[in-house]
């Protein structure tokens, strides 16, 4: 099984739906990415299924997007390996400044190229 989709446009998409604004548009980025049951694990939260899923996106979108005036931007590096892919993210003051926090993400792919599974991991974020 190979990726349906560019993996730096899988990574561009996967973040740019916690950047969402639009609810509408966040459902349907959600379920263009993961498959109908898909889950996500972060530290010790799990979800699994749209619902829960698109619950996920707009706490943290509220907590740092609309509250804390950040973005999500994906680092150019996903790669694919064996119906997997993982990529890092950043987030970053919208208005521009450092890196405040990073993440990596290990996709695991649906037959059909979606995420199955996605584990989502924080990292220690560089001093300036």
């Amino acid at each position: 099984m190979t990726a349906r989709i560019p993996l730096a446009e899988l990574a561009d998409r996967y973040v740019a739906a916690w950047n969402e604004t639009d609810a509408a548009s966040r459902r349907a980025a959600i379920a263009q990415l993961w498959v109908p049951e898909g889950e996500h694990y972060v530290r010790t939260l799990q979800v699994k299924g749209y619902e829960a899923l698109e619950q996920r996106v707009i706490g943290s979108h509220e907590k740092n997007v609309q509250g804390g005036g950040f973005r999500f931007v994906a680092a150019g590096d996903a790669q694919f390996l064996h119906g997997t892919v993982m990529f890092h993210w950043h987030m970053v003051p919208a208005a521009g400044g450092p890196v405040a926090a990073l993440g990596l993400e290990f996709l695991l792919l649906a037959e059909d190229g979606r995420i199955a599974v996605d584990y989502q991991f924080i990292l220690p974020t560089p001093a300036a």
